[in-house]
Parts: C-alpha cells; structure tokens; sequence
C-alpha cells in the first residue's frame, strides 16, 4: 500500500476498534433496528450535506449493486453486530469481527476477485485455530444468549465479507462517496420497517443523540468512504483486513473490559489477529 492508503487502512483500525462503546450505547438507547436505522441514514444525510457544501458532484450509477451492497455491508453487518454487541459484549464483539477477512479471503478466492497463495491458506487455518481458542473457551457459562450473539457475529462477518467482494466486483466505477451515500441509504431504509416490530425501547436522553451522530459521521460516513476506496484500489480482502487491527485496537482499549466474564480476552486477542494477517495480500 502507497502513503495515502496506509494512513486509511490505520485510520480505519482506529475509528472502528473505538466504535465498539458507541454501538453499545446507540443499541441501549434505541434498540438494535433504531440504532442501524437512524445511523445509516444520518450517515448518509451526513455525506449528501457535505458533497452539497463543497461541491462534489454525485454520480451513483446503477442502484442494484448499490442496494445490495447496502443490504449486506450495512444492513446485515451492522444488525448482526448491533444485536450480538448486548449479549456477547464489546470485546468478544471486536474479536468476531477478526473473521471478516478470512470470509472474504474465501468468497474472493470463489468469485476469482482475489487469489488465494499457500501462506493465505495456511493464514486462514491460523485464523481459525485463534478465534476458535478465543471464542471458543469463553469465561462465561454458554447461554442461549450467548449463542445468540454469537451467530449473530458471525452472520454479521460473512454479510461484510460478501459486500466487500461484491463491491470491489460490481461497483470501481463508482466512487467511494456515492457507494457510502447509496449503501447506508439503502440499508437505513430496509431497517425502517422493522421498528414496527422493534420499536425504540424508551425515550433517549440527549447525549445518546451525540453518540448516534458520532457513531454516524466518524465511524459509518468518513469510515466508509475511506474503506470502499480501498477496495477499489487495493482489493477487498487487503481493505478488510483492517479488521485484524480493528479487534486489537478494540480489545486493547476502553471496549477491552466490556466482556461478560472480562479476564483472559486481552491476552488472548493477538492469537486470532497476528497469525490470520499474514494470509491477506498487500497488492491487489
């Protein structure tokens, strides 16, 4: 990766390995579908004022890529770790989302968007073997909640998995602006309905607007901008391999302590993240 990319890719760790509080307090103040909802369209919202502020032209392009991007990477992650955040914890959270790139090394190598060496499989196996050993032996009696969030992490990686590839397969002629702007609109929009279903469990104080907005702006709209430019330029299992950085950063900071049972999930983080980066390309 060129100066610019690295200084993205390690932005990214960064807002997103911070994210993890934020998405705990939006999912207890406005449930699991208002806090996707309402963040994927403030996102959104956020991005078209800026363009109109500066001048950016939009062109989006066909939306069907678009949408399906929206109902995977957004939608599908996003409730996938929206759910799972409440039961597993934000630790045990950032450390599913390590997965993320070994999904998408998979579905890449499938969809003959990205190859696949013999260190990325032995990478991959390595990968495995940690989140199993993390996940797998966790300090807390397995509930039906906890498998709950659980599944729902790992619905949620292989939804971002599966966006990522689709995007860097169907949409490098469309610029990162447009493909935030469309994708979180979508998604936002699909969201809608099910606070029919799954309305806002009480009434939010105003500080859980100013998480909403932060979660909004910094770790949807700007983060993603960033991201959807690096897979079209570096490939979307280099781009998502930022999720490895993502669970340290995660695990080794404020979000570290929030994990039912709370020992033993720092020491354990680098099993999973160190050994599967080595199975992801740094050319696309």
């Amino acid at each position: 990766m060129r100066g610019r990319q690295l200084v993205d890719y390690l932005g990214l760790a960064v807002i997103w390995g911070l994210s993890f509080l934020l998405v705990l307090r939006t999912v207890q103040a406005f449930g699991w579908a208002g806090a996707v909802a309402f963040r994927a369209l403030t996102a959104g919202a956020v991005l078209v004022v800026a363009a109109r502020v500066t001048g950016r032209r939009l062109t989006f392009g066909p939306w069907r890529p678009l949408a399906v991007v929206g109902a995977t990477t957004v939608a599908g992650q996003l409730v996938g770790l929206s759910v799972a955040t409440p039961l597993i914890g934000t630790a045990m959270a950032a450390i599913f989302v390590a997965i993320i790139p070994l999904f998408s090394l998979v579905i890449g190598h499938w969809w003959g968007v990205e190859r696949v060496t013999a260190a990325g499989r032995v990478g991959l196996v390595l990968g495995l073997v940690g989140v199993v050993l993390l996940v797998g032996f966790p300090a807390v009696p397995v509930t039906g909640a906890f498998v709950t969030g659980c599944v729902a992490s790992v619905l949620s990686a292989v939804a971002a998995a599966f966006g990522s590839n689709y995007a860097r397969l169907h949409l490098r002629a469309v610029g990162s602006w447009e493909q935030t702007i469309g994708a979180f609109g979508v998604g936002g929009l699909l969201l809608l309905p099910v606070l029919l279903v799954r309305p806002v469990p009480g009434r939010p104080e105003l500080a859980d607007y100013g998480y909403l907005l932060a979660l909004a702006s910094a770790c949807s709209a700007l983060a993603y901008v960033l991201y959807f430019r690096l897979v079209a330029e570096v490939g979307a299992t280099t781009a998502v391999s930022v999720e490895f950085l993502v669970t340290a950063v995660a695990v080794g900071g404020p979000a570290g302590g929030r994990c039912p049972g709370g020992h033993g999930v720092r020491a354990g983080a680098g099993a999973a993240s160190p050994a599967a980066s080595r199975s992801a390309p740094w050319t696309a």
